[in-house]
């Protein structure tokens, strides 16, 4: 008995000693009011967000309780439930990439629980939601559905993100599914609704489309028409006339039946997007191009009335104020020439400027490219008129010449 009481008289001697030391030494490892925060973010239970790389030498605690989530000896759907835990946990970080790798790891499990495997789905297609992955949050609100036809949040979501694509009537039709479940739910009732609205909206459109698409085409064909009863030629965007022998007439018979009106030839290439048109009256305005080679400058008039002729607009243009670019003052009405191009020949036809645009236009030797009628403009007898139209003459010259040598 001594013995025992000396064995209990020594053991507290010696706590009494740690004790002792234990006031004296303060302790290293204890927080403090700086960092107590900061301490407290390392354990893994009050941790705020998860590091990106889990190192086991630096967080030992939450390698550990990796482990013991992805630990392939346990159920599957113990695995898949883990899983799904560690992605809504990412999902309350926002981290939603993180979020669908676990989502996926989850359902690669293949577990036999489908209503594990419908909220995977649910989970994992509002991650897509998130970020804006309309498709693969619908397909994946399909895929949930298949699990379990009752899941009302895969239901929603579906609905959902048919509206984000603009599939009111598939929205609809989710929004349907659900409310068979719980007709009261405020969220499907609201998508519904919206569905319906917007759906309402897009046939009003698609109507209206279609009546504007209709009145545009039969335009189209009454301006045609109109063309082809005039006698004016059309090109398509880089269409050329076929070249005619030798032995061909000359009253553009082949050139007009090559060219004849089409609906494609109308379309102007013109950065103004001008087009010709027909008014109320049945008079065709041009838009016409007027081209001044000497100083590289050009004029676009959107709506060349076909009865006005050129010295109506010249007039105008070349009134009592000259273009800036006119340094010498030559560019006066009386002092014009006009010529449009040949396409065929490669050679200008000179236009007498009192002529209305119509009869030019009719001009046999007169090809319309992309909608646009093109003049060039010279001034008579200077020396770069002279230049321009004699290096065009020979031009054509040659070119005839290799053709006929060919």
């Amino acid at each position: 008995m001594a013995s025992l009481a000396q064995q209990g008289d020594d053991s507290d001697d010696g706590m009494d000693d740690f004790m002792e030391k234990f006031k004296k030494e303060k302790y290293s490892n204890a927080f403090s009011e700086k960092n107590w925060e900061e301490e407290f973010d390392k354990v893994p239970m009050f941790m705020k967000t998860a590091p990106e790389e889990i190192d086991p030498m630096k967080h030992p605690e939450l390698a550990a309780i990796q482990s013991i989530i992805h630990d392939d000896d346990r159920p599957l759907e113990e695995q898949a439930e883990s899983l799904k835990d560690e992605g809504n946990d990412y999902f309350k970080e926002n981290n939603y990439k993180k979020a669908i790798v676990s989502y996926t790891a989850g359902l690669k499990k293949n577990c036999s629980d489908s209503n594990v495997n419908a909220i995977l789905h649910t989970n994992r297609a509002a991650a897509h939601f998130h970020l804006g992955n309309m498709r693969s949050a619908l397909n994946d609100a399909v895929a949930a559905k298949k699990f379990k036809p009752d899941h009302l949040k895969a239901l929603i979501r579906g609905g959902t993100c048919c509206m984000e694509l603009k599939k009111y009537t598939d929205a609809l039709q989710w929004c349907e599914e659900g409310l068979k479940l719980q007709p009261t739910d405020k969220k499907l009732l609201d998508l519904r609704a919206t569905a319906d609205k917007h759906k309402r909206a897009a046939e009003r459109d698609a109507r209206k489309a279609k009546v504007k698409e209709k009145k545009e085409r039969s335009e189209r064909e009454a301006l045609l028409a109109a063309i082809k009863e005039r006698g004016i030629q059309l090109l398509m965007p880089h269409q050329h006339p076929k070249r005619r022998s030798d032995s061909e007439d000359d009253d553009g018979g082949s050139c007009r039946a090559m060219a004849r009106p089409d609906l494609d030839g109308l379309c102007s290439t013109e950065a103004t997007g001008a087009k010709v048109f027909l008014d109320e009256q049945g008079i065709m305005h041009w838009p016409v191009l007027f081209l001044y080679p000497e100083y590289q400058q050009t004029d676009f008039i959107s709506a060349f009335s076909e009865s006005s002729s050129f010295l109506d607009h010249l007039t105008l243009m070349f009134g009592e104020e000259l273009p800036p670019w006119d340094i010498n003052r030559k560019y006066s009405p009386k002092n014009l020439q006009l010529f449009f191009e040949d396409h065929e020949k490669e050679s200008l036809h000179q236009v007498n400027p009192e002529t209305p645009l119509m009869k030019i236009l009719q001009h046999k030797r007169c090809f319309i490219k992309a909608g646009t009628p093109s003049f060039v403009i010279l001034v008579k007898g200077s020396p770069f008129c002279e230049k321009f139209l004699s290096e065009r003459k020979t031009h054509r010259l040659l070119t005839h010449s290799l053709q006929q040598s060919a």
